[in-house]
């Protein structure tokens, strides 16, 4: 990867997180960069559980791209372990350089590490770009989500 730094998130890495988090159409409308103590009290519950992984991708000293990585056991395909990928951002600077590339194959081969035999991710309807982005990546439109807001 050169170099670039793929490692876990520290509550130094907040601020840059949530900053692109928050920057795009549908972020801007759920995020709240001036506020960052509840980011912080997720942060110490993501640490705290063995199946998260929230990672921040570094680039001489700047964070430039995250995402978190959840592995889940399961019954159902005999057993087997799935991991989620979500909160996939990249900085406006690096977009088009291939660190997103870079941030899913991480993903996948920390997902394999895992003895995942599955890799799940979610994208809003709207972001057509990035779905064409996961399917040059070999992942497949196979699936209908829905939410229900608490």
């Amino acid at each position: 990867m050169g170099d670039l730094e793929i490692r876990p998130a520290t509550a130094d890495d907040v601020p840059a997180i949530v900053g692109m988090l928050a920057d795009d159409p549908l972020g801007a409308q759920r995020e709240s960069p001036d506020d960052l103590t509840p980011y912080l009290a997720a942060l110490e519950r993501l640490s705290a559980d063995p199946n998260q992984r929230l990672v921040v991708a570094v680039r001489e000293g700047r964070v430039v791209g995250t995402l978190q990585l959840t592995i889940i056991p399961g019954l159902s395909r005999r057993g087997a372990t799935r991991s989620i990928i979500e909160g996939v951002r990249v900085h406006a600077d690096e977009r088009g350089s291939g660190l997103g590339t870079q941030l899913i194959e991480w993903a996948i081969d920390e997902s394999r590490h895992q003895g995942c035999q599955l890799v799940q991710l979610t994208s809003d309807n709207t972001r057509t770009d990035a779905h064409r982005f996961y399917e040059r990546l070999g992942f497949t439109a196979s699936h209908t989500g829905f939410k229900l807001s608490l």
